[in-house]
């Protein structure tokens, strides 16, 4: 491990570029701890401990490193830009203007993230505004809790309009910040940043569990913890590679094709995506639950639909589960892999061109997806199993930070092995 660092400083480019990302991750967590103007910072602390029994801001607070609950200027952290990213993502099926720019290449691809980028600002604006209304009105429901808790020191609409707008801007610096890293220095900028936010909360959850649940239940949670790990390093690696042989073609003196490439599907296709969906699905009664007056409907939602009930836990994986299918097949179309294949003059070896191969690729795509969803709901549901038994609500989303922080992890350290390859150094990953 030692001399596999050292072969990282000994490249002035690959050095420079792990040194940038580093600084641009620091910049951010300051941002993250700036709290914005207006704010009672008095009452910031009290708000945190309603959000530990697990109310909806307290799942969105993973994303943000802690800023949120503390109305920090970077409060919002990369939220906005995921839901923008995975809604144009899902219009591309059904918009033909989107569909026509996934499939002009690099020049479609730069519209595509020019209109990520706009749905990014109009959802942060809406995002904020609604929070600014939730940190004034301290709706319960949403903080966890029963006690009203204002932050907002003497609300008028000038200070309200004033915070939407830091917080906006703080997004949007955020997402320049996560494109920065993308292309100056190593890795996913993105997925880096939602990295340090989770990262960023493991010791104060790990220590909420120890202090809650004793030492038995935090070595036992500990100790799950490790199994989870090697079991997602060990099916984050796995895929199966499709063979795809392209036919020889003469244009002018000159011989194309004959080469054979593979198309890898990995086992997990869809990442932490279809978590997201899951909590956001579930956090929907909740959410009713503080608008309608239905007296019976908000018990319900209170005793049941919360990390630590089994009704919850159980439909949380099936969830995962569901929207694992979904997402793949929007992420990985096989009517469209299949076209391409077709218009390069490639094929899959014993299958025709055409429909053919389109459902050759649907079985394949449904064989390994179940596996994978099936992954990543034991993955995210075991430690929320486990503390509902123990009705610890310290840290409901522990499965989703290992699924996070592992993950990236082990992107990164490819790009940086690919890197370390090119120079004919060893890399992390032998």
């Amino acid at each position: 491990m030692l001399s596999n660092l050292k072969n990282i400083i000994k490249v002035p480019d690959l050095r420079n570029k792990v040194a940038f990302t580093v600084l641009v991750i620091m910049i951010y967590e300051v941002g993250a701890n700036i709290v914005c103007p207006f704010i009672d910072i008095n009452k910031v602390q009290a708000l945190e401990a309603q959000a530990k029994q697990a109310g909806i801001l307290s799942y969105l607070n993973l994303f943000s490193g802690g800023g949120l609950l503390r109305m920090a200027v970077f409060g919002l952290g990369i939220m906005p830009y995921i839901t923008s990213s995975i809604i144009i993502q899902l219009l591309s099926t059904v918009i033909p203007k989107l569909e026509e720019w996934r499939d002009q290449g690099a020049l479609g691809q730069k519209k595509t993230t020019q209109a990520t980028r706009y749905l990014t600002i109009g959802l942060a604006v809406l995002q904020s505004s609604g929070l600014v209304y939730v940190f004034h009105t301290g709706a319960s429901g949403l903080l966890g809790g029963t006690t009203q808790i204002d932050l907002v020191k003497n609300f008028t609409l000038y200070k309200a309009v004033f915070i939407v707008l830091t917080l906006t801007a703080g997004t949007a610096f955020v997402m320049w910040l996560g494109e920065l890293i993308t292309q100056r220095g190593i890795g996913n900028g993105m997925s880096l940043l939602i990295f340090s936010n989770v990262v960023a909360g493991i010791p104060a959850g790990g220590g909420a569990v120890w202090a809650v649940g004793g030492k038995v239940k935090f070595f036992t949670i500990l100790a799950l913890s490790v199994f989870l790990v090697i079991s997602v390093v060990f099916m984050e690696q796995g895929q199966r590679r499709i063979p795809v042989t392209f036919a020889k073609r003469v244009v002018g003196r000159r011989m194309y094709g004959g080469t054979s490439t593979y198309i890898p599907l990995k086992v997990n296709q869809s990442g932490v995506i279809p978590i997201i969906f899951a909590n956001s699905l579930l956090y929907i009664p909740i959410l009713l639950a503080n608008i309608l007056p239905w007296a019976v409907f908000r018990t319900f939602v209170q005793a049941h639909i919360q990390p630590t009930s089994l009704l919850y836990v159980g439909l949380y994986g099936a969830l995962i589960f569901a929207f694992t299918f979904f997402y793949v097949h929007v992420a990985f179309d096989p009517h469209q892999q299949a076209d391409v294949i077709r218009k390069q003059g490639g094929y899959i070896p014993g299958i025709r061109p055409g429909p053919p191969t389109e459902r050759y690729l649907t079985r394949i795509l449904n064989r390994i997806t179940f596996p994978g969803g099936l992954y990543l709901a034991v993955v995210a549901v075991l430690p929320s199993l486990l503390m509902a038994l123990w009705n610890l609500r310290a840290y409901p989303f522990y499965g989703t930070t290992l699924l996070i922080a592992v993950g990236v992890s082990l992107e990164t350290m490819k790009q940086i092995d690919s890197q370390l390859m090119m120079r004919n150094y060893e890399g992390f990953l032998k």
